[in-house]
């Protein structure tokens, strides 16, 4: 949860990252002229962990 977190929130434009465990989701809040959600999706994936689906508001 806190590698997840702390890899996220290194990312230039990333404002906000909750890691919900339980839920086995990961919400952020980020800036799209800096960062894409792809570009997150890949981060998490790099550390070992699988991105199923991604929703972007």
């Amino acid at each position: 949860m806190q590698k997840i977190q702390g890899a996220l929130e290194k990312q230039a434009g990333v404002e906000t990252v909750k890691v919900l465990f339980n839920a086995a989701k990961v919400k952020a809040e980020f800036d799209a002229d800096r960062i894409s959600a792809d570009q997150l999706s890949n981060t998490v994936t790099d550390l070992g962990y699988e991105v199923k689906s991604m929703k972007v508001k």
